[in-house]
């Protein structure tokens, strides 16, 4: 940037985007001076290196203010976790199942984890067919990202929101 351009000569192209030509840059620092804008190198292994008459400032402040727009419209996912046990009652299944389609309505990936104790790990299938049925009830409004895979003493199924789902404050928002 200004005087810390080291070429000898650099293509210039001013603030409009438009060729002035091969200068020095002594003289291409020169006419930047006399516009007010600074001398920014953009292509420095160009032949010869390519400078453009620029407020530097400004170009810096708006970059900011768009990097800072698109962090904004980002969706961050989290993951939520739903643990059950193999022998687990019906109302507890179904405190879960509301549980998990409420975190996949909001848009958030769930976690769905049965938990063994003891000899518990020898009747896996117990645990795979309580996921199958959690999978069941919510398989409407979700797409199973990682099939129930044994690990360790936990049996693990990981759901995902489908991606035309309308997030939950959405839905409350049409209904007032």
């Amino acid at each position: 940037m200004n005087e810390m351009v080291r070429a000898r000569e650099v293509r210039l192209i001013d603030e409009n985007g438009e060729q002035l030509g091969v200068f020095s840059s002594r003289e291409a620092f020169r006419i930047a001076q006399e516009r007010g804008l600074d001398l920014v190198e953009v292509a420095p292994n160009a032949k010869p290196p390519v400078c453009k008459l620029m407020d530097y400032g400004r170009y810096k402040y708006e970059q900011a203010k768009r990097e800072r727009e698109a962090r904004k419209k980002q969706k961050v996912i989290t993951i939520k976790e739903v643990k059950m046990r193999p022998n687990i009652d019906d109302h507890d299944f179904a405190v879960r199942q509301r549980q998990a389609e409420s975190f996949l309505r909001d848009g958030d990936k769930v976690k769905a984890t049965i938990m063994f104790r003891g000899r518990e790990v020898v009747h896996a299938q117990l645990g795979k067919e309580v996921l199958d049925r959690l999978l069941e009830t919510v398989k409407d409004i979700c797409v199973v990202e990682r099939p129930p895979r044994l690990e360790g003493r936990n049996m693990i199924m990981i759901l995902a929101p489908k991606a035309n789902l309308e997030p939950k404050a959405a839905q409350q928002g049409q209904e007032k």
